[in-house]
């Protein structure tokens, strides 16, 4: 019978022990996530401004040769991704497509003109930025004018500087939730061998001496969950870097585990400690009351 109830006993300790390690793992995971997040923020703003760009639209009388000494110079130009030239019998065929009939033939003639369609590199997406070139350009005789949405080019760049003020205050959030937690679930754990804390202080150990296997053992869990939420950290990017490419990479993932495994360790070692030095200072009758 005492065996029994010594094997459920060991049991319920390696079980506490499992949680505590799941537990933390997954907080430190979400760290982690959100780090990541905090990394990739420059290619998600990149990815949610790679559409901006502007049209330029060319007299029909234009020469051919001005027309490629324009596009090659739009192309070589330091705010330019790409310069593709469209001529008038692509824009009407494109047209057609986007309406479902042929508006030519309702016209009698082809209204559009050449035009050349730039992609903006992002730090030149600004409408100040997007307003200076149209003055440079403007400056041909033959480009008939420049075209870009204000509106929406307003839009993604009041969005993306909204989503990094959102991610920094979120991570702050999330670290502030994270340290809350880990520290409740350490001091849950030596919260259950209280009374092995005061056994051993009632039989003479000091101390620190009755500290620091409770340190060393939070700290080694803290390492474990390090571990494991990296390995989950890195297996989720490589999965989603297959259908997300543009958006997620490993940039910073070195200095996130780093930060995991130090924060881990930091956090774990600490609470433990605090944990194990507020159930040696209470008197006996409080240590079943007191968490």
């Amino acid at each position: 019978m005492a065996n029994v109830k010594n094997n459920n006993s060991v049991w319920r300790v390696r079980g506490a022990h499992f949680l505590s390690i799941v537990s933390i793992t997954m907080v430190l995971l979400m760290l982690g996530i959100v780090g990541l997040m905090l990394f990739n923020a420059k290619k998600l703003s990149d990815y949610a401004k790679k559409n901006i760009g502007f049209t330029v639209f060319i007299e029909n009388k234009t020469k051919p040769a001005e027309i490629s000494r324009l596009e090659n110079a739009l192309q070589i130009a330091n705010y330019s991704v790409s310069a593709e030239f469209v001529s008038r019998e692509e824009a009407a065929q494109i047209m057609k497509e986007e309406l479902g009939k042929d508006f030519t033939k309702v016209l009698g003639y082809n209204s559009l003109p050449n035009s050349i369609e730039v992609k903006l590199k992002p730090e030149y997406t600004s409408e100040d930025s997007i307003a200076k070139i149209k003055t440079n350009l403007k400056r041909f005789s033959f480009i008939k004018d420049v075209y870009y949405q204000p509106s929406l080019i307003s839009f993604i760049n009041k969005n993306v500087k909204k989503m990094g003020i959102v991610g920094i205050v979120l991570s702050v959030f999330l670290l502030m939730i994270a340290v809350s937690l880990i520290n409740n679930t350490v001091r849950l754990s030596i919260f259950s061998k209280r009374m092995h804390i005061r056994t051993a202080q009632l039989v003479g150990a000091t101390k620190s001496y009755i500290r620091r296997p409770f340190i060393i053992k939070n700290i080694f869990s803290g390492i474990l969950s390090a571990a494991l939420s990296s390995l989950i950290l890195v297996g989720i990017v490589l999965v989603l870097q297959e259908n997300f490419e543009d958006v997620i990479s490993l940039q910073g993932i070195t200095q996130i585990v780093i930060f995991i495994f130090v924060f881990g360790i930091l956090i774990t070692g600490i609470s433990g400690r605090f944990a194990v030095s507020k159930y040696l200072n209470l008197k006996t009758d409080d240590l079943h009351f007191e968490y």
